[in-house]
Formats: structure tokens, C-alpha cells, sequence
């Protein structure tokens, strides 16, 4: 289609979304005032899920058997290219949404609001996934792994953070739990009785820590003691620890999971304890963003009055449920600002910022931004080759 075509299409999806704007800012500040952790968010589920209802879209509610997942869709199957938005909206423990996720999944439904104005005419399918629980156990990764993204032609999502940011990396994460189990005792009375878990823990730190030096720059391991006795006059029979390990590419995150588990099972040895290995959240592969599809989305920033030298390039910010989604379908994870101050994610001063006048200013715009950059996908064919063929590339996919 000819710019001008694209043009208009974009025209009215600003007036859309401008016309949602203040009942999603109603959304955004409820979700935000009623924190829900990962698959609990009934409010935030049942509310998004409605609210797309009204906007015309089918909805299926608890995918997956997921009582908090959903996915919603509008268009004609077969018409053209199947654009996924990606909605999330738990929240974390103790300091609520600091992460914010209340505008990550309002960002989402606006976009959706956007493109109904103009996907009976481009052709195509707006398919909104509400995915609990990222924070943890990530529901992208049963999606993923059931192949409900492999026909997607994109997935996209944003997400608010105090500057913008070029879609990047992520680490791949595993998150081991690791158990001993020893032998009480009286630790007076007769310590030679016992067997320590709590020694076989303090040994598993001091092993990981001798292992740092052994190991790559992007490499990242860091754990706590979950339970490490029960009183200091009794030899500890049960002890254990979580760790995260994470590293660039899921290759490398394996060959750490392996050389840690190691480090445990030469604790118990040592110690004369057993050892049971677990994972107590899901693991998660590297993020790979699809390049022309971040480029779009950075040159619907820079033609809607963002400096390009205000656009951050990529950061690694942690681990993503996305990075499971990226190895099944062209993705991208830009980040838009929402705050004035170098607030960091996962704070409260972050969580406190993201919930003012100004963030939900972001978050409409940045709902904009999405729509804008899924619009030039259903109308520019060229754009649409050139990222099937880079993930063709980058992922060896469809």
C-alpha cells in the first residue's frame, strides 16, 4: 500500500486510541491500585478480557487450562499477516506493580482499540494473548511450548521504563532449588550424631562462589538460603537453597545449571547428606529480537517526535517469558518511557511514578507506537520479508 494510504490508516487509530484513552487510564489505575500476583490475577484477567468483549473481539478464557490466561482475537483468518500483542499484569510480591505491568497490559488493549479501526480494511488478525504470571511461571511458556505463537507473523509488546529503549537481549534463566537432608541432633549434647544440612548449604555457596572466577562476563548467579534450621541447639537435618543462573543463550545457561548442580552434589558428598535437585520456576530461553520489526517500531518513535538520541540502544535487562516466545515467531520488547526520573523497575519509587498522570500520558502513546508499528506489518509487504527472512536467520524459522 502506498504511504498515504498508511497514513490515514494511522490517522485513525490515533483517534481511536485518543478516544480510549481516559477509560484506559481508568484500567491502568485500577490494575495498579489492586496488585495480583502471578496467576491471581482474576481482577486484572476478568477486567482486560471484558473490555475487549466490548471492543468486538473473541475471547477464550482460561487457555491452557490457565485460570488467568486468555486470548482474544479480531479479523478474518486468511485475509493477512496475524499480529500478536502481548499483555501482562502480575504484579510483585510486597511492592505491587513496580515492574509495571498495569501499563504494560493497557498498552496492549489500547493498541488492540487502534487496529479494530482499520483491520476489516488491511486485512488480517489482532490477536491479544493475555499471559499471567511473568514474573515467575511464565505463562508464554506453555503457550510457546503448546504452539499457540507459531502462526503469528509478529509478537510485540512494551514495556515502560524511564527512558526509551531499542528492543534488546535476555538472559536465559533457570531457577534451581536444591534440598539436603541430614540427620538431627542435639548441637551440645551429642553434635556427633548429627548431619548438617545447613553445612551442605553454607559449603553449596561457598563452591558456587569459587566457580564465579570459571565463568563468562554475562554469567549471573546469585541465590538465598530458604531454610536453614530451626533453632541453633538442633543440628539442622533440613536445609536448602534457590538459586538463579542465567546467562546469554540458553547453551551456556545449561552448561551453568549443570556445573552448580555439581557444586551441590559435592556439598552433600562432603557433608554426608543427600541432595534433591529441583526447579522451582520455570526456566526461560534467551530473548532474540527480530530486528526489522525493533527498526519499525523505532521509526514510528522517531516520526512521532522522539529525538533519536533520546532512543536507547539495547540493554539487557534480566530474563523474559518473551524469550521462549522469540524462538517461535518474529518478536520485539521496546521499552517506553513512562517516568521523568531515572527510576529503576522493580522499585518502589519506580511503582509510585508509574502510577501518575504522566505514566498513563506513556502508556497511551506507547499503545499508539504498537498499533502504529503492527499497521505498517499488515500494510507494507516488504517490511513483513524482511522480518520472516531475518528470523529465518536468527532463529531458523518459518
Amino acid at each position: 500500500m502506498t504511504t498515504h494510504v498508511t497514513d490515514q490508516y494511522k490517522t485513525r487509530i490515533k483517534h481511536a486510541i485518543e478516544t480510549f484513552a481516559p477509560r484506559l487510564t481508568e484500567i491502568a489505575s485500577y490494575i495498579g491500585a489492586h496488585p495480583e500476583l502471578g496467576h491471581e490475577e482474576k481482577l486484572a484477567s476478568a477486567l482486560l478480557a471484558g473490555e475487549l468483549e466490548k471492543h468486538g473481539y473473541r475471547v477464550e478464557r482460561a487457555v491452557l487450562g490457565l485460570e488467568t490466561a486468555f486470548i482474544a482475537e479480531y479479523g478474518t483468518a486468511g485475509s493477512g499477516p496475524i499480529i500478536g500483542l502481548l499483555a501482562e499484569y502480575d504484579a510483585l510480591p510486597d511492592i505491587g506493580h513496580a515492574c509495571g505491568h498495569h501499563l504494560i497490559c493497557t498498552m496492549a488493549l489500547g493498541a488492540a482499540a487502534g487496529l479494530k479501526a482499520i483491520v476489516d480494511e488491511t486485512g488480517g488478525i489482532i490477536r491479544v494473548y493475555g499471559t499471567p504470571a511473568e514474573e515467575t511461571k511464565g505463562a508464554k511458556i506453555d503457550m510457546a511450548a503448546a504452539g499457540l505463537f507459531d502462526d503469528c507473523d509478529i509478537a510485540i509488546m512494551a514495556h515502560p521504563y524511564c527512558q526509551f529503549e531499542k528492543s534488546g537481549s535476555s538472559l536465559a534463566i533457570d531457577a534451581l532449588q536444591f534440598e539436603f537432608h541430614g540427620k538431627a541432633a542435639h548441637a551440645a549434647a551429642n553434635p556427633a550424631d548429627g548431619i548438617n544440612a545447613l553445612d551442605a548449604v553454607i559449603l553449596l555457596f561457598n563452591a558456587v562462589n569459587a566457580l564465579r572466577q570459571q565463568t563468562k562476563d554475562e554469567a549471573r548467579i546469585h541465590g538465598i538460603v530458604s531454610n536453614g534450621g530451626q533453632a541453633p541447639n538442633i543440628i539442622p537435618d533440613y536445609a536448602s537453597a534457590q538459586f538463579y543462573v542465567r546467562a546469554a543463550s540458553r547453551a551456556y545457561t545449561d552448561e551453568l545449571a549443570r556445573k552448580v548442580t555439581a557444586c551441590a552434589e559435592a556439598a552433600a558428598a562432603a557433608t554426608g547428606c543427600k541432595v534433591t535437585v529441583s526447579n522451582y520456576e520455570y526456566s526461560y530461553d534467551e530473548l532474540r529480537t527480530n530486528e526489522p520489526l525493533s527498526a519499525a517500531f523505532t521509526a514510528n518513535l522517531i516520526a512521532n517526535g522522539i529525538p533519536e538520541n533520546e532512543i536507547a540502544h539495547a540493554n539487557d535487562h534480566g530474563s523474559l517469558d518473551l524469550g521462549n516466545v522469540s524462538l517461535r515467531c518474529p518478536a520485539a520488547h521496546p521499552f517506553v518511557q513512562v517516568v521523568g526520573e531515572p527510576f529503576q523497575l522493580h522499585t518502589v519509587e519506580f511503582r509510585d511514578s508509574a502510577q501518575q498522570p504522566r505514566a498513563y500520558e506513556g502508556m497511551a502513546f506507547g499503545a499508539t507506537m504498537l498499533a502504529y508499528t503492527a499497521c505498517d506489518v499488515l500494510t507494507d509487504r516488504d517490511l513483513l520479508a524482511r522480518i520472516k527472512e531475518d528470523f529465518a536467520k536468527t532463529v531458523g524459522g518459518k
